[in-house]
């Protein structure tokens, strides 16, 4: 970033000297800054603009300026149409081409591969790596330095809890670059002017014409008012989940006691809550369970179930299953 602020002032200080050399400089001085500091705020605004859009107005401006240069030359009488025939034609191929760039972008979105921009939160979660090995999301996987910064900072977190997480995300990282033909791409476009990660990630979606992959549910609610394809990694796991009905026995692991009155928490194996009333004296236990209602939600499921010891027998493992648990 610094780089590029130094060749602009360069750029400014070039066109400052230039109006110093002319015949009145105190006259060229401001119309010479002026116009430098124009430049510098037209290529800051075409970089965020998708390259198709760029490549397309380039070359509709080319053809738009070549089309005036075979115009006939004007008598004398009519010579302002000499400087304004080139810039309107020039104007309209410099808009006729980065429309057209910007429909055959979007005609050919179908079958281009579409970058997946990955967020903090699922690279540390680590299920992007098993889904990757699974070819249900193909490359190019797009990592930001700002999500990499954010990463290290959490792997050097004095928090112990904080610490192995980020460390783990950046294992799932070196994971996710070994793998053939994922193509995970580090790039350093960054957004100075938002400081907000979660925004960051945004609009860089939208100057590369990908989709955000999170388990966040407000990033996932954000992205989706803005426009940007969001792929969540809960709502997989939501849809791929086996689905439980009421009434049905499930078996579980009384964990901890819940907030109501005589109830038990349990956990499945991929981290979906069950609770279980009635279960608040069979803590530490396994028990049959008959499930009650489910609720589902983008940012989870719970599941609510009810025991009743008078039909239901509980399961205390043996002292030879507690010693080998493999066995």
């Amino acid at each position: 970033m610094s780089g590029r602020w130094l060749i602009r002032g360069l750029f400014l200080l070039g066109l400052t000297g230039l109006g110093l050399r002319q015949e009145f400089p105190l006259w060229n001085l401001i119309p010479s800054i002026g116009l430098a500091l124009v430049f510098v705020f037209a290529e800051q605004r075409l970089r965020h603009l998708p390259p198709a859009r760029l490549i397309g107005g380039a070359l509709g401006l080319l053809g738009g300026l070549l089309a005036a240069r075979l115009l006939p030359a004007m008598p004398p009488s009519q010579d302002w149409l000499t400087w304004l025939l080139p810039a309107a034609l020039g104007y309209v191929g410099l808009m006729a081409g980065a429309d057209g760039a910007e429909v055959l972008r979007g005609a050919s979105a179908g079958t281009a591969a579409i970058p997946k921009i990955l967020d903090t939160s699922v690279i540390i979660d680590g299920r992007i790596a098993d889904i990757c090995e699974a070819k249900f999301i193909e490359g190019p996987l797009v990592i930001p330095q700002f999500v990499l910064r954010e990463l290290q900072m959490v792997a050097d977190s004095a928090d112990s809890l904080k610490r192995n997480r980020g460390r783990r995300g950046l294992d799932i990282l070196q994971r996710l670059q070994k793998m053939p033909d994922l193509g995970v791409q580090v790039t350093d476009q960054d957004f100075p002017q938002v400081r907000d990660v979660d925004m960051k990630l945004i609009e860089l979606a939208r100057l590369l014409g990908g989709k955000v992959v999170t388990n966040d549910f407000n990033l996932n609610k954000v992205a989706q008012v803005r426009g940007v394809a969001v792929l969540n990694i809960n709502e997989l796991a939501n849809a791929v989940r086996p689905v439980v009905l009421p009434g049905e026995m499930m078996r579980v692991f009384i964990l901890k006691e819940g907030k109501e009155h005589n109830q038990g928490v349990a956990y499945l194996d991929d981290g979906t809550m069950v609770v279980v009333d009635n279960a608040r004296r069979q803590i530490s236990k396994t028990i049959d369970v008959t499930v009650t209602s489910v609720l589902q939600t983008t940012a989870g499921k719970m599941i609510f179930g009810k025991y009743d010891e008078r039909q239901h027998a509980v399961y205390e493992p043996k002292a030879a299953e507690r010693a080998a648990p493999g066995a």
